[in-house]
């Protein structure tokens, strides 16, 4: 039972008193349950037809819910059918079998007693012998009935490799032929059940007798392979002698097997074949289309948008310029020009260059003619910093494409090619953090017709997801971009601004000044980078910067893994800033003491956790993937504690703490899209795949007020050297630039 094995998950056994809710779709269930002694607990969970008098074996964690109290979350049940006449009556009278009420009940049961169920799943047609069940009626009653039997045996079957909601999943697939479909080919599962994945379906097919040379184990592994290399790697595709290699080496058979599964899946249509460069690539045919999609919208979008006027844009550019009091430069006055006169515009850049300045005079002058605007980010923390800077309302991505959840438990996005934005302006800002996926849904809810405008800086990282957009779409050539080059005079003052450009031309950064806003301190071993970081968090900085340093320093780190690395570096600073008191309340989850105080970051986004504001009775829901808050209370009778998340207040229920992590460091990866007020940056020891020169160039530019580096210079030296750019398989750019030959 893959999903509930966790130590502290408990079992329950007892008597449905009362459904209060039922979700007829997901199976979704709240129900009042009579266990030992007769005490009356709130069960809630995926429990399909459940009905009062079941008798019930639960297993799963007892939860706190802000506004109904104490519940057990059930994650695996099993339903015990009743046998005595009475307890049979009882079900039946619930009206959990449909057809049959309180009245029907007793007169079944009076005639049948402790037989009925057999009489109603084998012999319908005596049901029809009882006052007020018609033939019809009673053939509509077994097989009601036989459903729900059908659903019991592939609780029962599964229940040793999932958990019940994906149990359902696969019901809601196959019906009463789960089982068979499952012992005849169990890798279907995972090729056709969202959520499975193939080393879940493979472990089964294991322990069903399958051998490693089966053919749908091979075909499935090749998926496999693709859809990892996607989550893992960032790769949309890959070139067919690595599929297959990689294949092989996975499932352990011989490469020609592999290639002949690749073959089949091709001639099927489930992977898709596009030459590059006389190499045959293979893509899932969903990450094909998504691909080509982005192409032929962006494509749409820039071909129908119309343009305004020459002598309009001069205009409206020296009136910007007027209202502002800034006069622009050159490249400046290029990219609003092209945002004015083409459909898709992009806008890259480093710090310092004026990328905002830009964003701030095309709101201004699309305003001005009429059009809505809509600004939008991948993550909360970037679309509040592009709130600020405009002085305008940012959304993350998926809040602008009204992302919800469909009956399955899988997000969609309300705003789509059937429901399209209004508005005819779409600015996009932290470009570089959008996957493919996301740019797809994101076009599809664009009307032809109105302009898109992309923002990002393609020297950072690129997107976690697969692929690799902004600088594909640069790259392809197809549409109008332009490079703001120039460092502007203000910026030039900070080390931050001209280091970072130094790294990013792959030339070192000064290291030696001591009194501007970039600093080196040189620290021999990891050990003593850790315990410099410590110092500085705890007594240095704060004794010279105050509150600034207190509330608003970063610990940003290459890797995970080592001496100063973020998981050994956040044991050690929750030690130092935010020691064990006896006024300060802890929860023990897993491998981590979390304590009030403690800060912490949500590593998903969870569009339904509701939160008031700090100082008034605002209120809203949305917590998100980067959002860094401070444990405030820890209430571990009633299973959640507070969290204060930028001034957001939020009950967050001890079953929600997988989406937690302590935040005093954090990798540069998850500090993408984000600035802080100072960062600290340990240069140690990592996996050669991490010290790249990208990876120090997006550390250094989250700072907004000063870089400290602690560590070696010789890692800064081979960062700045290494100009690695992790390899992405993808197709995006050549698809736009033969788009552009046409």
């Amino acid at each position: 039972m893959s999903d509930v094995s966790r130590d502290d998950i408990q079992q329950l056994d007892g008597v449905v008193e009362r459904v209060i809710y039922s979700n007829e779709d997901n199976g979704y269930t709240i129900c009042d349950v009579s266990v030992a002694d007769d005490e009356i607990i709130t069960a809630v969970g995926i429990m399909p037809m459940t009905g009062e008098g079941d008798r019930l074996s639960l297993w799963g964690r007892w939860t706190h819910n802000p506004r109904y109290g104490r519940q057990f979350s059930v994650t695996q049940y099993e339903r015990v059918m009743p046998a005595d006449v009475e307890s049979i009556l009882r079900y039946l009278s619930s009206r959990t079998v449909k057809g049959i009420g309180p009245k029907t009940a007793r007169r079944i049961v009076e005639e049948f007693g402790e037989d009925t169920f057999n009489v109603i799943e084998n012999h319908p047609e005596w049901l029809a012998n009882i006052k007020g069940i018609s033939m019809k009626s009673a053939l509509a009653i077994s097989e009601n009935f036989k459903e729900q039997a059908e659903v019991r045996t592939a609780m029962m079957f599964f229940r040793d490799y999932f958990g019940v909601a994906t149990t359902l999943k696969i019901y809601k697939k196959w019906g009463g032929r789960s089982v068979d479909v499952a012992k005849q080919n169990p890798y279907r599962l995972c090729n056709e059940i969202e959520g499975i994945g193939f080393e879940r379906a493979d472990s089964m097919a294991s322990s069903l007798g399958f051998v490693n040379n089966n053919f749908d184990r091979v075909m499935s592994g090749i998926n496999y392979v693709l859809f990892r290399n996607g989550t893992v790697n960032g790769h949309v595709c890959l070139p067919r002698e690595k599929l297959r290699e990689g294949a092989a080496v996975l499932l352990e058979v011989d490469a020609a097997l592999v290639d002949d599964g690749i073959t089949e899946l091709l001639r099927e249509g489930r992977l898709v074949c596009r030459r590059s460069e006389g190499r045959e690539m293979i893509y899932l045919q969903e990450s094909y289309m998504t691909e080509k999609y982005i192409a032929d919208k962006l494509t749409l979008i820039d071909r129908m948008c119309a343009s305004v006027d020459v002598a309009d844009i001069g205009r409206f550019i020296q009136n910007e310029e007027i209202k502002s009091g800034i006069r622009y430069a050159s490249l400046q006055k290029k990219a609003i020009e092209d945002a004015l006169r083409y459909g898709v515009m992009v806008l890259t850049g480093g710090p310092g260059t004026g990328k905002t300045t830009v964003v701030r005079a095309l709101i201004h002058i699309f305003d001005s003619m009429g059009y809505d605007i809509a600004l939008a980010a991948p993550t909360g923390r970037a679309a509040k910093r592009m709130s600020e800077a405009t002085s305008m309302e940012a959304k993350t991505v998926h809040r602008l494409l009204e992302m919800t959840y469909d009956a399955s438990g899988s997000f969609v996005f309300m705003r789509n090619e059937n429901n399209l934005l209004d508005e005819q302006i779409i600015i996009v800002d932290e470009a570089s953090m959008i996957d493919n996926a996301l740019m797809g849904a994101l076009l599809r809810a664009i009307k032809p017709g109105a302009r898109f405008i992309i923002i990002g800086d393609s020297d950072q990282l690129p997107s976690v997801g697969a692929g690799n957009v902004l600088r594909d779409i640069i790259a392809g050539g197809r549409f109008a971009t332009v490079r703001l080059t120039e460092i502007f005079r203000q910026a030039q003052k900070s080390l931050i601004i001209t280091n970072a450009h130094a790294v990013n031309g792959g030339s070192m950064p000064v290291l030696n000044v001591k009194d501007n806003d970039f600093f080196f301190l040189p620290r021999a071993t990891d050990r003593d980078i850790a315990a410099t970081i410590c110092d500085l968090c705890l007594t240095r900085l704060p004794r010279t910067y105050g509150d600034m340093a207190r509330y608003g320093t970063q610990v940003i780190a290459p890797s995970r893994k080592g001496e100063a690395g973020t998981e050994n570096l956040n044991v050690l600073l929750q030690a130092r800033l935010n020691p064990p008191a006896g006024s300060k309340r802890e929860h023990r989850f897993r491998d981590r003491v979390l304590r009030e105080g403690d800060k912490v970051m949500q590593i998903r986004n969870n569009y339904d956790i509701i939160w008031s504001r700090v100082g008034d009775d605002k209120s809203g829901n949305g917590i998100f993937n980067g959002d860094i808050g401070t444990i405030e209370e820890i209430v571990e009778s009633e299973g959640y504690m507070t969290i204060v998340f930028d001034e957001r207040r939020v009950e967050y229920e001890f079953s929600l703490l997988e989406d937690l992590e302590h935040a005093y460091a954090i990798t540069v990866h998850k500090s993408q899209g984000s600035e802080y007020p100072i960062v600290v940056i340990p240069m140690c020891s990592a996996a050669q795949m991490l010290l790249t020169r990208n990876l120090l160039y997006t550390a250094i530019t989250r700072a907004q007020s000063m870089v400290i580096l602690v560590g070696r210079e010789d890692i800064v030296a081979q960062m700045v050297d290494n100009n690695r750019q992790s390899m992405r398989y993808t197709g995006l750019e050549e698809i736009l630039a033969e788009g552009k030959e046409q």
